[in-house]
């Protein structure tokens, strides 16, 4: 029971990126476990995989609606999950750098559901065109690697033999290979692909006016964790108005800027380190420059 600990204390104190590749990896574990059981008694891995994957046709979908959330945590096997969970770790942490945990947890999901929807879609407007359930997550992860990069498209990133390539390559790159793979055997996938690539853009293009898509799924998941741990929740607004009376709902915000004025930074700066990323990378920060950065988009979240 000491491993049971560790693993419950390690999820505990870890990050939100790190809990997802928690959750990711102990949902694998599980199903295998449950499939060599079934195995057992003359069935297959089918049998479990139909209740978390998410099928093509809406009446199945009816019948078993939670498979919108569970199909983006499920796996077919390791090559599968190994690829998706590096892919998350790399560019999760870049994206930890300029957003919040709950960002990070709230466009995991919603990439997913983008994936979802463009998959029913076409899946239900030319069935001939895609065929069997979704699994995987890895709608989510490409809204997670293009909302970086439309953020800050000329981040560089360190790959082994190429050195040192804007992410924004990265992001195009992917895309294309799931536009150009629509042909192949994996078509639902790469259709779920292109919809969290659209999320993912639709998210930093709405960050960049001020709103954060976000935070509406991340409050109804506070309001409802609030319900079950016994704690009384009041849905806070969605709308972010600048120009708010701290006495109408901005005194929150305004205590805690009295608290912490360290944590301002005026739009102004936070536009020379923007343009200064843009031209030489993220690299060419001071770190004051860096702490700045980091403070404003904490700023920005909910």
């Amino acid at each position: 029971m000491a491993f049971i600990d560790d693993i419950k204390r390690t999820y505990r104190q870890g990050s939100m990126l790190m809990r997802l590749i928690f959750i990711n990896i102990g949902v694998f574990v599980i199903l295998r476990l449950l499939s060599l059981g079934v195995m057992l008694f003359g069935g297959t891995a089918v049998h479990v995989l139909s209740w978390v994957e998410l099928p093509a046709d809406w009446w199945h979908l009816l019948r078993r609606p939670w498979t919108l959330l569970t199909y983006m945590f499920v796996h077919n096997d390791m090559l599968h999950i190994l690829f998706n969970m590096l892919w998350l770790y790399w560019l999760g942490r870049i994206f930890m750098e300029f957003f919040s945990s709950k960002q990070l947890s709230g466009l995991y999901i919603l990439g997913g559901l983008g994936g979802a929807v463009l998959y029913l879609l076409v899946s239900n407007l030319a069935p001939h065109f895609v065929g069997g359930p979704l699994i995987g997550a890895s709608a989510s992860v490409i809204a997670i690697v293009v909302a970086v990069a439309v953020y800050v498209p000329d981040y560089k990133i360190g790959l082994l033999f190429l050195g040192q390539v804007a992410i924004k390559w990265i992001a195009i790159v992917t895309v294309l290979i799931a536009v150009l793979s629509l042909d192949g055997a994996n078509i639902g996938g790469n259709i779920a692909h292109i919809g969290g690539a659209a999320v993912g853009a639709w998210f930093s293009l709405c960050i960049r006016r001020g709103h954060d898509v976000t935070r509406p799924l991340n409050a109804s998941i506070d309001f409802v964790v609030g319900l079950f741990n016994g704690r009384s929740f009041k849905m806070p607004s969605f709308k972010r108005d600048s120009r708010q009376p701290a006495g109408q709902g901005g005194a929150q915000q305004t205590a805690a800027a009295g608290r912490r004025p360290d944590d301002l930074v005026s739009e102004e700066e936070l536009d020379i380190i923007l343009g200064k990323i843009k031209v030489s990378g993220y690299d060419a920060l001071t770190d004051e420059e860096k702490d700045k950065l980091f403070k404003a988009s904490r700023r920005r979240s909910p």
